[in-house]
């Protein structure tokens, strides 16, 4: 990460200053020298120069997807479990425009991700050529930046602003769209493109008086609370994290983008906060003096109604995109920076107030914290229809996988399970889509995670809603060698959709079964579904089964594996506020909420 607008690349080692090729040729070369070890893509007219050139690359590996959006899904899933960009290419319009869901979910997740799609040829645009679309402007609103490149010459600088771009700062998407004729057309290639973009200099070094107001009111805090977010996580800080929770001796909470960053077994982890988080993590920033708020955005799932949010307590907010701090939650001491920075200056100020003043009392903090860890401990009720608990299916996933494991969840309640029962020991190893909620990011997800860390396990947490968007990416499981475990918790229904209707709706269930679990048509078949994309398929239906299947499929590590969990559509996902509530409301199970005890 750079602090600079300029920033500039080795030389790759397969060019020569100077050496003659297309715009197509250049885009491989130019990839090949920011070290990307593998794109995912889908062929089309207007990226077919880009393909022929693709066939004689030396160090980039190309993964055919099914289907555009898995595609974008996939290179961020390879960007959250390694830390790098992702990239994926599409041709143009609806290969372009199948981009852009995976595009908005980078955005709104702040990952890394390269998107390179083809354009028609110059002289075409804005005549509603076949294939045409306005890639660039489509995605204006949902990428760092986007480049439109209309002549070869232009490449080699295009492609190193865009990775320059979505891997510093915030990280995000940058799109670079190619017309055929820049591809076509040749140039004479050299890489040593100092990239200058006028009006970009992310600051990542806070500012020193922020610094030391920000330790005063640490020092000060009787209740404070540690409110960490995914930022956190993008910027690699875990490790200082852990050094500056220990040293304040304050509660954390992680929220869903964060999980992992802070280790769930650390005995001052609270839990996730929000709609679906801990009683005590909920209720911790409700009742703190002070929020030492790092690389969150106070998003309205985990504030309720932000007007009721934390009533108390003074904020800080430390976040390296200035935008951020102050748009829902006034800053008493604002922070820009990015998290490890700003986290290692903290250290170094809390010790020295530490040394120099003396600290407030925490223990009567401790003690009602402590209390709410008892009584309102994160549980689950056994079904009574006979059927599996999703929450037992997915705590043993996790329980017998482990924690070096990585794992991908689609949308809905089989996502907040998969938060609130595995436990996360380490970064990066929860993946998940969480400001666009996108449903079907579970699978190709999990098959980028698995093209990056190829020695971890790595499974897809999916529901039978979401897995029904993007299975076909199975098949590039298969024929790429991608042994991804896929466990579609199968209640037969959009679940979440399903516990709204539930709870507000008076049990009207309108457009919400899928007819794919107990007792119903099973369209599709997940088994056989699964066996013909030649992947093992297994179904579950009782208790006794649930570990012998996945024991199964940590063993299969030939193909893909696709678990077909048959679970009860009634379980549903506790606690939870209620969306435009205040997060003092939060009930732990229905019609429980928490006894308040008299101030």
């Amino acid at each position: 990460m750079t602090s600079d607008s300029s920033a500039s690349f080795p030389n790759p080692s397969a060019a020569v200053r100077g050496e003659r090729m297309t715009g197509a040729q250049a885009v491989v070369r130019s990839l090949e020298a920011l070290g990307v070890p593998s794109v995912f893509g889908l062929p089309g007219g207007a990226v077919l120069p880009l393909y022929d050139a693709l066939m004689d690359a030396e160090q980039l590996r190309h993964i055919l997807v099914r289907h555009e959006q898995g595609g974008g899904h996939a290179a961020e899933g390879y960007a959250a479990a390694k830390g790098e960009v992702g990239v994926c290419i599409a041709t143009s319009g609806p290969g372009a425009t199948n981009l852009v869901t995976a595009i908005a979910d980078a955005y709104m997740d702040s990952v890394p991700l390269l998107a390179i799609t083809g354009q028609v040829f110059s002289h075409l645009m804005g005549t509603d050529a076949f294939q045409e679309a306005d890639i660039v402007g489509i995605t204006m609103p949902i990428t760092k930046h986007s480049f439109l490149v209309t002549t070869p010459q232009e490449v080699p600088g295009a492609i190193a602003a865009a990775y320059h771009l979505a891997s510093t700062g915030r990280p995000g998407p940058v799109l670079v769209d190619i017309t055929k004729d820049a591809q076509e057309g040749e140039l004479d290639f050299v890489w040593d493109p100092q990239v200058e973009l006028a009006g970009y200099r992310p600051i990542t070094k806070a500012n020193s008086k922020q610094i030391q107001a920000a330790a005063d009111l640490i020092a000060a805090a009787e209740r404070p609370v540690f409110y960490v977010g995914g930022g956190v996580n993008r910027a690699g800080a875990a490790e200082e994290l852990k050094q500056l929770v220990e040293l304040v001796g304050a509660p954390v909470v992680t929220t869903l983008m964060a999980r992992g960053v802070f280790p769930d077994s650390h005995p001052q982890h609270m839990g996730m906060p929000g709609m679906h988080g801990t009683v005590p993590a909920v209720l911790a920033l409700q009742e703190a003096d002070l929020l030492i708020t790092l690389g969150a955005r106070f998003d309205d799932r985990v504030t309720g109604k932000a007007a009721l949010f934390a009533p108390d307590a003074k904020v800080i907010h430390a976040d390296i995109d200035p935008a951020e701090i102050g748009k829902i939650r006034a800053a008493d001491v604002p922070i820009v920076g990015d998290a490890a920075d700003v986290i290692a200056d903290l250290i170094a100020a809390v010790s020295t107030a530490k040394i120099g003043r003396d600290c407030a009392d925490t223990t009567a903090w401790w003690d009602r914290l402590r209390m709410l860890q008892e009584r309102y401990p994160l549980g689950y009720q056994e079904t009574t229809d006979g059927l599996l608990s999703p929450q037992h299916v997915i705590q043993r996933i996790g329980e017998l996988t482990g924690p070096e494991g990585v794992y991908a969840a689609g949308v809905g309640q089989h996502q907040m399970w998969a938060a609130q029962f595995i436990k996360y020991e380490r970064p990066n190893a929860w993946l998940n889509s969480g400001g666009a909620g996108t449903m079907g990011y579970a699978v190709p997800a999990a098959m980028g995670a698995k093209v990056a860390e190829p020695d971890r396990v790595v499974w897809a947490i999916d529901g039978d809603g979401c897995f029904q968007m993007t299975n076909q990416e199975l098949a590039t499981c298969m024929v790429n060698n991608i042994p991804i475990k896929v466990a579609v918790i199968n209640n037969s229904s959009l679940g979440m959709v399903r516990q709204w209707q539930t709870l507000i709706y008076n049990g009207r269930y309108s457009n919400t079964e899928l007819n794919t679990g107990h007792g119903s048509q099973r369209i599709p078949d997940f088994v056989k579904l699964g066996e013909a994309y030649g992947c093992l398929a297994i179904r579950v239906e009782r208790e006794d089964q649930v570990d012998d299947a996945i024991k199964l499929a940590l063993e299969t590590n030939d193909r893909p594996v696709v678990i077909d969990f048959v679970v009860s559509a009634d379980a549903m996902v506790w606690p939870m506020v209620r969306q435009g509530t205040s997060n003092s409301d939060i009930q732990y199970a229905l019609e429980h909420a928490p006894e308040w005890e008299e101030e």
